[in-house]
């Protein structure tokens, strides 16, 4: 009996410990590798926006292939070399520094609630402020650059999996569909499989330069406050 007893407690002192080190959100860091010493680590970005929100299942912005799409919204002011996209749920105890924080996150920073994350970086024909509305913003052409399901680098889920997301894009300078260049972005976000999205999450938008200006909101019209 008291064999049995130390393996359960054994079990799960390492299920706390894989629950406290799951969610760990380091320094985010650009494609840019830099040797020290024996190591070599990916050189942080300079310049990284952070949103904390919270998804509930009968608020998604849209349905795509079967599956339920948030979006977040994002001004880009200037021609970028990179962008990094990255997201993790729940949250956590993670301590957000100047992290934009919704209402609905405000309200449901406790949950224990979270999700498989799988993102999508997707740039609009929209290159002007003036330009920027609901409608034009619906019926514009969205073009994905790049998406993520699954990273190695990202803290792992409470469960132990793997499940956060991470991309990093350069910028295709000879490719106008495919250059990063001014104007509205926005960041899809949903699950792996198909079903409800439900959970705080933290998403951050980086860039290897500097970018005065960058906005970003969960509604176009709270974008447009803020530029």
């Amino acid at each position: 009996m008291k064999t049995k007893i130390l393996a359960v407690l054994s079990l799960l002192t390492i299920g706390v410990a894989l629950q406290g080190n799951a969610q760990k959100l380091k320094k985010f860091g650009s494609s840019i590798e830099k040797k020290i010493g024996p190591k070599t680590i990916k050189v942080p970005y300079t310049d990284v926006i952070t949103y904390a929100g919270y998804a509930s299942p009968g608020n998604e912005d849209e349905v795509k292939d079967g599956k339920k799409f948030y979006y977040i919204y994002v001004w880009i002011p200037a021609v970028a070399p990179e962008l990094g996209v990255r997201m993790m749920s729940p949250v956590g105890k993670n301590k957000l520094k100047k992290a934009i924080k919704s209402k609905a996150f405000e309200a449901n920073a406790k949950s224990k609630d979270y999700f498989d994350t799988y993102i999508t970086l997707e740039r609009s024909d929209i290159i002007s402020k003036d330009k920027i509305s609901e409608s034009n913003a619906k019926n514009a052409k969205w073009v994905t650059l790049s998406r993520n399901d699954d990273s190695g680098e990202m803290p792992k889920i409470p469960s132990g999996q793997s499940y956060n997301s991470l991309l990093r894009y350069k910028s295709q300078v000879g490719n106008p569909t495919k250059a990063l260049t001014a104007g509205l972005y926005r960041i899809g976000f949903t699950t792996f499989k198909r079903g409800e999205v439900k959970g705080t999450f933290v998403a951050e938008v980086a860039a290897p330069i500097k970018l005065p200006g960058v906005v970003m909101a969960k509604t176009i019209e709270e974008l447009k406050k803020g530029l």
